[in-house]
C-alpha cells in the first residue's frame, strides 16, 4: 500500500510516523509465551488453549530452549484495536506477526 494513502500520524516531536497494523498472527510459530500479550496496550491478543493433539509432550528432544509453553498460542482477537505501534513484535522471539498499513477511511 502506498505511503501517500497510509494513515500516519505525527510524534511529539513533529516526525512523520506510519502505523504498522497486525494484520496475521502465525499460530504454527508461536509458543503462547505471552509476551505480546503484555505489552499490547489495547487487548488485541488473546491465549488460546491448543488441543491435546497438538501439543508436544516430548521435551527431551527439543532444542528450543526459550519456548515458555508448549500448550497455548497467541490469537488476533480484536484486530480492529490495534494502533499500529508494533510492540508485539518487538518483543516476540519468533517473529509471528505480520504488520501492514492501512488505508485512510474516505
Amino acid at each position: 500500500m502506498g505511503a501517500e494513502n497510509a494513515i500516519t500520524g505525527l510524534t511529539r516531536g513533529g516526525t512523520p510516523w506510519v502505523p504498522q497494523f497486525a494484520v496475521a498472527l502465525d499460530e504454527a510459530k508461536c509458543i503462547g509465551c505471552g509476551r505480546c500479550y503484555k505489552v499490547c496496550p489495547r487487548d488485541v491478543l488473546t491465549i488460546v488453549q491448543r488441543a491435546i493433539d497438538d501439543v508436544d509432550l516430548d521435551d527431551e528432544d527439543d532444542e528450543d530452549e526459550d519456548d515458555d509453553s508448549d500448550n497455548s498460542f497467541m490469537t488476533l482477537s480484536n484486530p480492529m484495536d490495534c494502533i499500529g505501534c508494533e510492540a508485539c513484535s518487538r518483543v516476540c522471539p519468533k517473529a509471528c506477526f505480520t504488520h501492514d498499513t492501512a488505508a485512510l477511511a474516505v
